[in-house]
């Protein structure tokens, strides 16, 4: 099945081909179900979000805004359908926690060691902020994550990391930022 993977090229998808097109649609589906199912969406939710991520991808290939792919197809729907659970997690207001509910992801689930993950190499701007993220303290690390990659606005940081007020969250953003841009400073040379 791999081997089918590898023979789906940009151009091929870009002919707008009902059977590779199908393809690509069938193939991701059942595994893409069984990892959105690990984020206690609804099973209507989960096909929702693949149909919205295969359109995006579909809407990508034929527009030209993929000039070629650094990754497998799978990789890169799965990484559309990724972004698109958190932003529906969010906006529901559900958080992922540790505690999810293992008995409705299949038995049939792909481990992930199966699954082809291409890793892209770092710029040396990518590398520096990893590194330095990692130097700064827990509650600065979640303070910019919700702000920065989970995409919650002040009000919504303040609310689910009991801040007492808008103007502390800022405060304490502004020196978490300020402290990263000072250490990955310092390196970058």
């Amino acid at each position: 099945m791999e081997n089918d993977q590898v023979e789906i090229k940009l151009e091929d998808l870009r002919t707008g081909s009902d059977t590779v097109l199908r393809k690509v649609y069938e193939e991701n589906r059942e595994k893409f179900l069984n990892y959105a199912r690990r984020y206690n969406l609804s099973e209507d939710e989960n096909i929702d979000v693949y149909q919205d991520a295969y359109i995006i991808f579909y809407d990508n290939v034929m527009s030209g805004k993929i000039e070629r792919f650094t990754s497998s197809v799978s990789t890169y729907l799965f990484a559309i359908g990724k972004y698109l659970i958190f932003d529906l997690i969010r906006k529901n207001k559900k958080t992922v926690g540790s505690d999810f509910d293992l008995s409705r992801v299949g038995d049939d689930n792909l481990p992930t060691d199966t699954i082809e993950m291409e890793r892209a190499e770092l710029t040396t701007e990518q590398f520096l902020l990893q590194k330095h993220f990692t130097t700064l303290g827990t509650k600065c690390q979640e303070l910019l994550t919700l702000f920065y990659y989970r995409g919650y606005n002040i009000q919504e940081i303040m609310a689910h990391e009991n801040y007492n007020s808008e103007n502390v969250v800022k405060a304490a953003k502004s020196r978490c930022m300020k402290t990263l841009r000072e250490r990955i400073q310092e390196n970058a040379y």
